[in-house]
């Protein structure tokens, strides 16, 4: 299986490198088939132990194969033409986290591959995840939304292979980061349309503690009270009688849809009567009800700072730019 050569310019751990590479492109080694072990190929080439170490540990870091303690290294990937292996949890798919991705693989280039997985909010299924993928990638991704204490999962994987998206909490704070500052950004941006929102006489916040984070409430009421607003926070739209001076905001496209539904069975308009923030800009809230204003970060700018990160394998923590763009809903 592996050919070493003594009068030829290429280094040895090289042309361990491209016997490994050669035997899995011939079919000889297969995904899940086990290597020779160090030991056995430095005896049988009379090499050094880090010269094959060298080897395998290239092979390992562009996620060709992977080590099992006490075991030994396997085959984890045929894909020889692969740089690096990336694993991305998210949390959800819509369309601003596509967006998000998108922008992220633009930005790694070619020969990057980047598996991505989602945990649904669900932590039986993060610590799952994230278990069954030790080892098998060179860096990890992980968006941790609102979940509870991850770092008793995500401290089984190298240190130094993390990168946290999105939210990050204090047990996550010694992991670089390309982050929203939601309790800061809410703050600064309902102060930035203070004029327009004084027209209102209550502020109603539509908060799911299991999917939105904390920050986004202690930044809305932190406003509330400076300004000295009247304000509700409430979690769900069920049952929810709309009256006229009150301005939703409002974190989840499906209540945003629901709350112009509630609008129009009473005959209100909206930012005449009712006013809508809306989070995360798309382009169908460019166009709904002649424009939703929204609070939104830029997830083109995320998924390109991450990725510039990655290639520079730098250990930095980003917050990621946000803004307010005023609509007619308001």
């Amino acid at each position: 299986m592996i050919t070493i050569k003594n009068k030829i310019s290429v280094p040895k751990y090289k042309q361990i490198v491209n016997s490994i590479e050669t035997a899995i492109t011939s079919g000889i080694l297969k995904k899940g088939d086990q290597l020779p072990s160090i030991n056995d190929v430095k005896n049988k080439h009379s090499l050094s132990r880090d010269t094959v170490l060298t080897a395998f540990n290239e092979l390992k870091n562009r996620g060709i194969i992977q080590s099992v303690v006490g075991k030994g290294y396997y085959v984890s990937s045929e894909d020889i033409k692969v740089d690096q292996k990336i694993f991305l949890l998210f949390d959800e798919l819509n369309s601003f986290k596509e967006d998000l991705y998108n922008s992220f693989l633009e930005g790694l280039g070619e020969n990057v591959q980047v598996d991505i997985f989602f945990h649904h909010f669900n932590r039986k299924i993060f610590d799952k995840l994230i278990f069954d993928n030790i080892g098998a990638y060179n860096f990890y991704v992980i968006m941790p939304a609102n979940l509870k204490e991850t770092n008793t999962m995500i401290q089984n994987l190298p240190n130094d292979k993390v990168y946290i998206l999105d939210q990050i909490h204090e047990d996550l704070m010694h992991y670089p980061s390309v982050y929203q500052n939601f309790e800061e950004d809410i703050f600064e941006n309902l102060t930035k349309a203070d004029i327009v929102i004084k027209k209102y006489e209550k502020l109603v916040l539509v908060f799911s503690e299991e999917r939105q984070p904390r920050g986004m409430l202690d930044g809305f009421v932190k406003y509330c009270r400076q300004q000295n607003f009247n304000f509700k926070v409430i979690n769900s739209l069920k049952n929810r009688d709309v009256t006229s001076g009150e301005l939703y905001i409002i974190p989840e496209d499906k209540n945003l849809l629901r709350i112009i539904k509630l609008i129009k069975n009473k005959s209100l308009k909206l930012s005449k009567d009712i006013g809508v923030i809306s989070y995360n800009d798309t382009l169908l809230k460019e166009i709904v009800e002649g424009g939703i204003t929204t609070i939104s970060t830029d997830f083109n700018a995320m998924g390109k700072s991450l990725a510039e990160m990655i290639l520079n394998k730098e250990q930095k923590k980003i917050a990621n730019p946000n803004n307010l763009i005023i609509r007619n809903s308001i």
